[in-house]
């Protein structure tokens, strides 16, 4: 990058925050995918003042800006593709209010999300989105990719909590959309809209949340099934009695070795699934629907259920699901994480498909994730050094997606875009509904400066 414009830069957010070295660089070149691409400079701004002042400037000089927070995500999203900034936004991580009365709260975009949690939950309330890596991942990059989670079969994605933000336009304006209320129906639904476009279309700095009471009273069951698809068909068996559990997630044979190899906690290594089951509310209610489900599994011939109500024995439960992604990887260094998902119904079909795939392009692919909301999380493990297995992979990856919109489901659950499905995004759009995103970017940046390459 020339002197002059790494001199300019310095000038806006000051020379502690430009980091130009090659190492340092190299830091910020990858995400949660085995995808790479080094930036010509990192910058930390400090404020939304310098943000604007970064885009205008970008703009001027066609300066591709990759705006990024913790570089947790699994699509590729805050990759630098061809150099120019990497916008690390890290800095901006101040909760500026909690609001009991008007059940909100306004944070920057570099809060992390288990930071909020804690902080919420000392007041009563309760902000339910809980992406896994909720201990490094930030708010900005949930808002940007639409962060989910295993909450979200009960409560929703983080774009039921967006009330509004504070945007910094790709043309370098300062925007506002939404504001502090619950019902909003002020022109187009901008909130909506920039809630997971993938930093495409704006520069959030500024998020104003919606928040809930915190549920009184928690229970979790840990289910032992001797076969994968009793524990699929348990899954909407729970759901016909009128049960929705705050969470239910789906652990696989191969993740259950994988986990208990790793943190040795005593799970059935010849079980071919579990489901971690939990629900919260009023005592009388956590007591009433716990017996529900422990009824519907035997019911559907589970081996073995385990209820845990004190928070050491639940958190000793959820410590095996938590250990999934950094166990799975003994298998192979590659791990290729995807999110398609299906309507909770089809959830038995899905886990059949995803064995065939496994089987016929043999490949590891475990397979666990939130069976609650149809988001499973089919992660191949393979070696990217590996030409032959990486052309098995994508193979398999195509046909995953395929299934997933046989049976009426979507390419991504909770990952976003990014770079890993933009090839497939028209199988799911069709050329209509691609052209028309392709427009409304073009329209809000006309000289191509955010997230270049992402999407499609």
């Amino acid at each position: 990058m020339e002197a002059r414009i790494v001199k300019q830069i310095k000038k806006i957010v000051g020379q502690e925050n430009v980091l130009s070295n090659i190492e340092d660089r190299i830091c910020y070149s990858y995400d949660g995918t085995f995808k790479r691409g080094i930036p010509d400079i990192v910058v930390f701004p400090g404020n939304t003042e310098q943000v604007v002042h970064l885009v205008k400037f970008a703009n001027i000089e066609k300066l591709s800006v990759f705006p990024r927070g913790a570089g947790t995500g699994l699509s590729g999203g805050s990759i630098p593709q061809d150099g120019g900034i990497a916008l690390v936004l890290t800095r901006m991580n101040k909760i500026k209010e909690i609001n009991n009365q008007d059940l909100l709260a306004v944070v920057e975009p570099g809060v992390i999300t288990g930071h909020l949690h804690e902080e919420v939950e000392k007041q009563g309330l309760f902000y339910p989105p809980d992406p896994a890596s909720l201990k490094t991942c930030t708010m900005g990059g949930n808002v940007a990719e639409n962060a989910g989670g295993p909450r979200a079969f009960k409560y929703g994605v983080t774009k039921d909590y967006i009330l509004g933000m504070k945007v910094v336009t790709p043309t370098g304006e300062l925007m506002h959309v939404g504001g502090r209320t619950v019902k909003n129906v002020t022109g187009y639904d901008l909130t909506r809209l920039l809630t997971g476009s993938e930093g495409t279309l704006g520069i959030i700095t500024e998020i104003t949340i919606r928040l809930l009471p915190k549920p009184k009273e928690k229970k979790t069951a840990l289910v032992i099934f001797n076969t994968l698809e009793d524990a699929a068909t348990t899954v909407t068996a729970i759901i016909c009695e009128g049960v929705i559990p705050a969470t239910l997630e789906l652990m696989d044979k191969i993740t259950i070795n994988c986990v208990e190899k790793n943190i040795k906690m005593g799970l059935p290594l010849d079980a071919e699934a579990i489901l971690l089951i939990e629900v919260d509310g009023s005592e009388v209610q956590v007591i009433e629907e716990i017996a529900i489900i422990e009824k519907v599994c035997r019911k559907n011939l589970c081996r073995d259920v385990q209820v845990a109500s004190l928070p050491e024995d639940r958190e000793r439960l959820w410590k095996a699901r938590r250990a999934v992604s950094s166990a799975i990887v003994q298998l192979k260094p590659t791990k290729i994480s995807e999110d398609a998902t299906v309507p909770r119904s089809q959830i038995p079909e899905m886990v059949r498909r995803l064995r065939g795939i496994s089987e016929k392009y043999k490949l590891h692919l475990p397979v666990f994730g939130h069976a609650g909301d149809g988001n499973l999380h089919p992660n191949i493990l393979a070696d990217k050094n590996d030409p032959e297995e990486m052309e098995r992979v994508e193979k398999a990856v195509a046909e995953i997606f395929q299934a997933a919109l046989d049976l009426g489901g979507t390419l991504s659950g909770e990952h976003g875009i990014g770079l890993m499905k933009k090839p497939y995004l028209e199988w799911e759009l069709g050329e209509v509904g691609l052209k028309y995103l392709k427009a409304i970017k073009s329209a809000v940046d006309p000289n191509n400066i955010l997230n270049p390459g992402k999407v499609f």
